[in-house]
């Protein structure tokens, strides 16, 4: 009697527990929900149970940060805030949503398995293709919102890539298709979700740019070959009277940190204005940071002041710790600003500046202290061509200012 009863309550513990799914190794192709009728579809594969890649176009992003718990997987993106948390049924399937808890954002996402689309096209062949430069206009109905772009796309058959350049960086690796004369791109790396849709009406592109599902605006844009935007090296400037930076921010010690610190002395040193949550600025500080290992004790240095909207510094600094473990950052990462990545604000700690437009800039700064070049923006790889042309012309100016 008493070994049936043990047999009963054994029973009984094991089929309260509730088994552990994980996520097999395959295609997956995911949506978010930008509104009732808008998907903004990306595609992953699983390697493992703990190594998922991210696909856009030519980027891959590779996820090792992944919980499971019962029926549910918790995924964080790399770098950045954004994680998605879902529930995997029984055919591998993923509902759940994602996530950005300090902005107070979501949305819903779900996953199919063994997928490998990313935009469905109903209408093949198309007659159209839209392979080439785009001068491109957002929001041109209004004089305070709209900005100037420069669209380079390549199609084959009815697959798009390329990116939208504007002033202050690009739109990153889009990918898409070109369904009849409806052209849809998509990119998602964990900090923005973008999704751009158009009419392809003879040589006009007229369409709508999505921000996940917070922001929208219309933009139109034109083939233009000769079309190019204007030179990042000249819209951010010193103020009249001024020929020199300074600062003083902490580091992750608490230390405060300015160029006149022994460090910087007598050595070429960039200034990078930046976010942990910039997209454009994790390119920028990839590149920076391989530079850097090359150039390091050669005379040359580069500080970085991070303009952070986490609510405390301590969270800003998680986050720049994890940046920098995240791209092998080795040079010093200072806190400038937490509670809001105001770009009014950033302004008022670096008042030598006629402004700060965009997050990354980068300020060149020979080594008797003066400044030579203030660099808007970031043409990061999606940019092709252009990101070759930074790399040339970065390396030679910084190598130029070395020999001085």
């Amino acid at each position: 009697m008493k070994n049936i009863f043990f047999l009963i309550v054994l029973i009984v513990l094991n089929s309260c527990k509730t088994e552990t799914h994980h996520l097999e190794k395959g295609s997956y192709r995911a949506v978010l929900k930008v509104n009732d009728t808008l998907e903004l579809p990306f595609n992953f594969e699983v390697l493992s149970n703990s190594t998922i890649n991210i696909y856009n176009a030519d980027e891959i992003i590779k996820v090792d940060e992944i919980e499971y718990k019962n029926d549910s997987v918790y995924i964080k993106l790399p770098v950045f805030e954004g994680f998605i948390t879902a529930k995997l049924d029984n055919n591998q399937n993923l509902k759940g949503y994602f996530k950005k808890e300090m902005l107070n954002r979501a949305m819903f996402f779900e996953a199919e398995f063994n997928n490998k689309e990313r935009f469905k096209v109903s209408n093949q062949p198309t007659k159209f293709n839209v392979s080439g430069n785009w001068e491109t206009v957002f929001s041109p109905n209004s004089e305070d919102d709209k900005y100037i772009a420069k669209g380079t796309f390549s199609q084959t058959g009815s697959k798009v890539v390329g990116t939208f350049r504007t002033t202050t960086g690009d739109y990153r690796f889009l990918e898409g298709v070109l369904d009849g004369n409806n052209l849809k791109l998509s990119t998602f790396d964990g900090a923005h979700a973008f999704l751009f849709t158009a009419k392809v009406i003879d040589s006009t592109l007229e369409g709508m740019f999505y921000s996940e599902n917070h922001w929208q605006e219309p933009f139109i844009a034109k083939r233009n070959h000769n079309f190019e935007l204007p030179d990042a090296n000249e819209l951010t400037f010193l103020k009249e009277g001024f020929d020199s930076v300074n600062f003083s921010f902490p580091d992750e010690t608490g230390t405060s940190v300015s160029l006149e610190d022994d460090r910087f002395k007598g050595k070429v040193v960039l200034v990078q204005i930046m976010g942990t949550w910039c997209p454009n600025c994790l390119d920028e500080s990839k590149f920076y940071s391989e530079f850097y290992k090359n150039k390091e004790n050669k005379e040359m240095e580069i500080v970085a002041l991070a303009f952070e909207y986490v609510k405390t510094p301590e969270a800003a600094f998680k986050n720049i710790k994890r940046l920098k473990a995240n791209t092998g950052i080795t040079y010093p990462v200072l806190l400038a600003q937490y509670g809001s990545s105001s770009k009014t604000q950033a302004q008022e700690k670096l008042p030598m500046l006629n402004h700060v437009l965009s997050y990354p800039t980068t300020i060149y700064i020979d080594k008797t202290g003066k400044v030579r070049k203030i660099h808007t923006g970031f043409n990061g790889p999606a940019t092709g061509e252009k990101y070759a042309e930074f790399k040339a012309e970065f390396n030679q100016f910084v190598n130029d200012l070395m020999l001085e």
